[in-house]
């Protein structure tokens, strides 16, 4: 596997593939979903192996691209004008489409692209620092690549849960709560405004959430301490989020659907809440426009894709979905490239910053 060098995408390539995770895979998967960066001791302990054995172990899943850790800004930073979170419809002319979502891919500030069924050829999410930022993508980068007919922009007001709290279900409560002390301890410190360094961190933290404080250091041009002490604040504020993947094949819920929806303004805490709640729900969100709610759920199956509905009306009757889609190929997820099956091939680092910068005219600059 290509080690992240701080410029540009990172490529790896996978000897082999994992097909199935047997019963330790799991467990392990499950406690870097609670723990991303807990040492290999104390997931070690909690899980009755030696910290060999676990290392060993991630170390297969990573290499064939069964698992990786990622790292992104939290939504929490919208509140304080630090960035915003958008999703992007993208129509594509007729032969275009692969060609447009590899492109889309390799930019560091979009982070996801799925190749999805309906009504829209792929749908992106977008990180910008702000809607001047966004506004100038859209209408000076994106509108103006070839192969693109239309696009449809919709911004994310509220997000009510998102990928890193989805979780396996391998570990026992006893378990689960040993891991949980071992993670980063969240603090009273309030978010706070991100330096260069910080957007470096996350950068290299999005291709590889398990790096060193040391290898952390080299990339950015610090030292060891600084990088400790720094992500401490980070992730005791809750500015950051780590979070473990695994290849949807393996998950046992290999079938990403998405929802539009909508309900009434004084209800959208409420039935987004309700929503949360749902096992299969990877991410709810609140939109500004027509539709006010967006859902991504992993279902075990197409048919499943149907009863997810059914569930969710059962739970929220006040929420009217009005339109859906399956993902045909998550080409990116989180930063990180997948192939058609949903194993990891490489990454790209994360910079919310390049949404305004990579497209802005000379004449622009003041």
């Amino acid at each position: 596997m290509t080690q992240h060098s701080g410029h540009g995408p990172v490529r790896s390539t996978a000897h082999g593939s994992v097909r199935t995770l047997d019963d330790v895979d799991q467990a392990l998967v499950h406690a870097l979903q609670i723990a991303p960066r807990a040492g290999w001791n104390e997931i070690g302990a909690v899980l009755g192996l030696d910290a060999v054995t676990v290392a060993r172990r991630w170390h297969r899943l990573t290499e064939t691209g069964a698992a990786w850790i990622s790292c992104s800004p939290s939504p929490a930073l919208a509140a304080t004008g630090q960035g915003l979170l958008a999703v992007v419809e993208v129509d594509c002319a007729s032969g275009s489409l692969l060609t447009v979502a590899r492109a889309l891919a390799e930019l560091p500030h979009v982070t996801t692209v799925e190749h999805v069924s309906g009504d829209r050829d792929l749908l992106l999410t977008v990180m910008a620092p702000d809607l001047a930022a966004l506004t100038h993508w859209v209408t000076r980068g994106i509108g103006a690549m070839q192969g693109i007919v239309a696009t449809r922009t919709h911004l994310a007001s509220t997000v009510y849960t998102e990928g890193s709290r989805w979780r396996l279900r391998a570990l026992d409560r006893t378990q689960i709560a040993r891991l949980a002390d071992t993670g980063a301890p969240r603090t009273d410190t309030p978010v706070f405004p991100l330096t260069d360094l910080d957007h470096a961190l996350v950068g290299a933290l999005s291709t590889n959430g398990r790096a060193t404080y040391r290898a952390l250091a080299d990339v950015c041009g610090t030292s060891p301490d600084t990088v400790r002490r720094r992500l401490g604040r980070l992730f005791g504020a809750g500015m950051f989020q780590p979070r473990c993947e695994v290849a949807r094949p393996l998950s046992e819920w290999p079938v990403t659907v998405i929802l539009w929806g909508r309900v009434a303004a004084g209800e959208l805490e409420s039935v987004s809440r309700a929503v949360t709640g749902a096992r299969e729900v990877r991410l709810c969100a609140g939109l500004t426009g027509r539709n006010n709610v967006l859902v991504v759920a992993w279902v075990k199956s197409l048919a499943d894709a149907q009863r997810i509905e059914v569930r969710l009306a059962q739970r929220t009757p006040n929420l009217d979905i009005t339109d859906r889609a399956v993902a045909l190929w998550p080409l990116k997820l989180s930063g990180h490239l997948l192939d058609e099956r949903g194993y990891r091939i490489g990454g790209v680092p994360l910079d919310v910053r390049t949404a305004g910068a990579s497209w802005r005219d000379p004449e622009d600059t003041p």
